[in-house]
């Protein structure tokens, strides 16, 4: 840890600060007065002032707001799909690298098809379909929690082989340990095995894999929202507020620059932090860094 001071100071300090604004952006704005949804065309666009710290937008409303409201939605969206992701990966790779044979190759090759997929046009599409064919209501089709469910859900079916494969190759490796053909000896059933011995020995590697998801999945759903796929306005997320602002990149460019710029930040962040719980947890790499 001591190696990677910086890294992790840096990167859990942005996270920790870009987290801690979004999630009191209620309190923040009853202090300062401020209302994310409040519409005033007759300062549209406005610059910073005292009332409005980094300005309007197109509607007239707080930019500030927005932002720190969007970023509720899309850290939110990113640290659910990235759990998600995680959890559903977890469980396929333990299964198959603990049972193995043919449920091994069954679930491996499944792992193989989704890498194979291209996973942009492929959430594009499916983030596409209508869910009134599906059997829901048009009400709950054009909610909010529906969108963002659909999001997450998509996103998590997508991003769960690369934690499969890691915890596949270290559950082949811990399976053939003393300690698990102790259990076995002892009568110890699959099932407790597997949750009990195998699952905290691969925390590692599903720790890191989740945190370097977490920036893949905000990407995922600034592109979605920034096409219009992801979550629909007036609900901001800093995607669709990108892509209210590509028509006004001449006019107001900072309407732009906020909301990529902390898409930015996030992503850098994430990536960083989980480098260094890489670095941190692996001991092969602490042994070549002697």
């Amino acid at each position: 840890m001591r190696r990677h001071r910086l890294a992790v100071m840096l990167s859990g300090g942005m996270l920790g600060l870009l987290a801690g604004l979004a999630l009191f952006a209620p309190v923040l704005g009853w202090a300062l007065g401020l209302d994310a949804e409040a519409v005033d065309l007759f300062d549209r666009l406005g610059p910073p002032s005292a009332d409005h710290p980094l300005g309007t937008d197109e509607l007239g409303r707080d930019l500030l707001m927005r932002l720190l409201e969007g970023g509720r939605v899309s850290l939110a969206v990113g640290l659910s799909a990235a759990v998600a992701g995680s959890a559903l990966g977890t469980i396929i790779g333990l299964s198959a690298g603990f049972v193995g044979g043919r449920l091994d190759d069954l679930l491996m090759r499944l792992a193989d098809a989704v890498i194979a997929l291209p996973l942009l046009p492929l959430l594009i599409v499916l983030a596409a379909v209508d869910l009134t064919k599906l059997g829901l209501s048009q009400q709950m089709a054009e909610a909010e929690t529906t969108s963002l469910i659909r999001l997450v859900l998509l996103v998590a079916l997508v991003s769960w082989p690369t934690t499969a494969r890691l915890v596949r190759a270290q559950t082949l490796s811990l399976r053939e340990r003393e300690f698990v053909m102790a259990a076995r000896s002892l009568g110890y059933g699959t099932g407790r095995i597997m949750l009990r011995h195998i699952l905290p020995n691969t925390a590692a590697p599903i720790l890191v894999a989740m945190t370097l998801a977490v920036g893949n999945v905000v990407l995922f759903e600034s592109v979605l929202s920034f096409l219009g796929l992801g979550v629909r306005p007036p609900t901001p997320s800093w995607g669709n507020m990108l892509t209210g602002a590509q028509e006004l990149i001449w006019q107001a460019p900072m309407q732009a620059v906020w909301p990529g710029l902390l898409i930015f930040l996030t992503v850098v962040s994430v990536n960083l932090l989980g480098d260094a719980l890489r670095d941190i947890l692996d001991p092969r790499t602490r042994q070549r860094r002697r």
